[in-house]
């Protein structure tokens, strides 16, 4: 009957629903940690936060978030794309000379998931030797685009020895250009001690407008400050962490 058809069709996309939730909370939802530990926030009894930005630099956007942070003496973590440190040193040289950490996001912003060993590493060192010759800094911070990873992207990062660092805070979807305001109020009621936020000065290392995170920054930096928050680096809230829990031992959630 016509009727029973639908209802199986209804059952068959209720199934694969299931199944590609499944799939995105073992592979990209921050907070699983099936295939080893990662950072996503760090338990700390103090009000500080990490304010992090993926895929840039992307001027001129990467610039005006760079010079606001440093009119507020605010620092920030910049999850940088090799690709576009390629393309604007000058950029990631400002972020540096500002005081801001550097992480490494791979080279093109690829789903390394869907590759293999070989090409995770290649992804990884390319951008290592960009950040580098760049700049002199060699960051342990490896953050893996979308947010995927499995055993092998995990294993791969950590026998280069980096540390993989996720989020806390729900990502904002502020690459979808929603009002500064939105943002922001999808942001700050997630906030807590210890906090990683996410906002995006990029494009997947490509160009893209980036208008609505420049102003976010202003409004979620002007109000957690207001609330009392001091914004630190990852590497200096992974220090803070260590400071406050058992002698090497850094708990993560």
């Amino acid at each position: 009957m016509p009727g029973i058809g639908w209802r199986r069709v209804g059952l068959a996309l209720g199934i694969i629903a299931i199944v590609l939730a499944g799939l995105w909370y073992f592979l990209e939802n921050p907070a699983s940690q099936m295939f080893g530990k990662t950072v996503t926030r760090v338990p700390i009894q103090q009000k500080v936060v990490a304010l992090t930005y993926d895929d840039g630099p992307n001027p001129p956007y990467t610039d005006e978030i760079v010079e606001y942070l440093h009119s507020q003496h605010v620092v920030a973590t910049f999850f940088v794309v090799g690709r576009a440190v390629a393309a604007h040193p000058d950029v990631v040289r400002l972020e540096v000379a500002d005081g801001n950490a550097l992480g490494n996001h791979s080279w093109d912003h690829a789903h390394l998931v869907l590759e293999t060993a070989r090409h995770v590493q290649r992804e990884i060192s390319m951008t290592d030797e960009v950040i580098v010759k760049t700049t002199g800094v060699h960051t342990r911070l490896f953050r893996p685009p979308f947010g995927a990873r499995d055993y092998l992207v995990l294993n791969v990062a950590r026998r280069m020895g980096y540390q993989v660092i996720m989020w806390s805070v729900p990502l904002p979807r502020d690459w979808q250009n929603p009002p500064a305001e939105v943002i922001r109020d999808r942001v700050l009621p997630q906030v807590r001690d210890g906090s990683i936020i996410v906002l995006h000065d990029g494009n997947r290392g490509r160009p893209g407008n980036r208008a609505a995170s420049v102003q976010a920054t202003k409004l979620i930096v002007q109000a957690l400050v207001a609330q009392g928050y001091r914004f630190v680096t990852v590497p200096e809230l992974l220090k803070l962490g260590r400071a406050e829990s058992a002698p090497n031992a850094l708990p993560t959630e």
